[in-house]
């Protein structure tokens, strides 16, 4: 999870720093990461009450940078709205305009992230990312019928970021009919209390399916529409899956941990702790060890 008013946003203005030998310019020219300039918004300190900033956290569902969460949610509805734009194939698929805030438009819509080489870049690729989950809900040739379900069904995980995945031709191609917009002032103001994104794809033959503006996808602090603990159960048991060869052993190691506001703190000490040695074994998503390599 993230949460886009952390303290430590306070050093790391978005807007409006004079660029320096000695700061790092990201994308725009404007931009100055951790250069002199004021905070993008106000920090608000305080001793009492119940507005404490872990509220506003937004929790990632499935395995994606989270300024990326708008942009997945709009495509997400418009899988779902549209069924034929998922079994019409990339081949149907003339562009894909996504509108995006600073610093999101900037960060993960560099781009030189269209060509990532390695799942540390991929995961910070509105490219990719978004790529990918449509390449994924087009191998299956459709979307369940809610965004809850296509949520479920179409959740990124590692092995989406890996070798494999990375330099598919399909997901690659996709990427390459991506452009990025810049919202402007009007999205600038919108963030950090929502996410304003908005993803419009345009077929082949001229139509278009629009997302509209997305400001608080499921994920995020303000949203309501979705069933965050169903969703997150489902990215739970996709990540344990990895580790555990019986659901039984999974079971019993997540059952703490949806409870966990309710433990004592005894029960704290060993809250991750499971047989190591009943480990399900994965072949290395970033392709075959060198040799010599130690196995986990």
């Amino acid at each position: 999870f993230r949460n886009p008013e952390a303290i430590f946003r306070f050093f790391e203005p978005t807007t409006g720093a004079t660029a320096s030998q000695d700061n790092v310019e990201i994308t725009l020219s404007n931009k100055v990461r951790w250069g002199p300039g004021p905070s993008p918004f106000d920090i608000v300190l305080s001793h009492s009450g119940s507005d404490f900033a872990v509220c506003g956290m937004h929790f990632k569902l499935g395995l994606y940078e989270h300024q990326s969460a708008g942009a997945l949610e709009g495509l997400i509805a418009a899988l779902v709205n549209n069924p034929k734009l998922a079994s019409g194939g990339a081949e149907g698929i003339d562009n894909i305009n996504i509108v995006a805030y600073e610093p999101a438009f900037g960060i993960i819509g560099d781009p030189a992230k269209k060509d990532p080489k390695t799942r540390q870049s991929a995961d910070h690729s509105m490219a990719f990312i978004v790529s990918r989950m449509l390449q994924k809900a087009i191998k299956m040739g459709g979307v369940p019928a809610s965004n809850q379900e296509a949520w479920k069904a179409l959740m990124l995980a590692p092995q989406d970021y890996g070798k494999e995945a990375l330099f598919d031709p399909a997901t690659r191609a996709l990427m390459q009919k991506i452009d990025f917009a810049h919202g402007g002032p009007d999205f600038d103001a919108k963030y950090p209390d929502g996410i304003p994104t908005s993803i419009e794809i345009t077929l082949k033959g001229g139509k278009t399916y629009s997302s509209g503006l997305v400001m608080y996808p499921p994920g995020h602090a303000r949203n309501t529409s979705a069933d965050l603990k169903d969703l997150l159960l489902t990215k739970n048991k996709m990540l344990g899956n990895i580790v555990f060869t019986e659901p039984a052993s999974l079971e019993k190691f997540l059952k703490p941990l949806n409870a966990i506001k309710s433990l004592k703190p005894e029960e704290m000490q060993n809250i991750y702790s499971f047989d190591w040695d009943k480990k399900r074994y994965n072949p290395c998503i970033d392709g075959e060890r060198p040799k010599g390599s130690a196995k986990l």
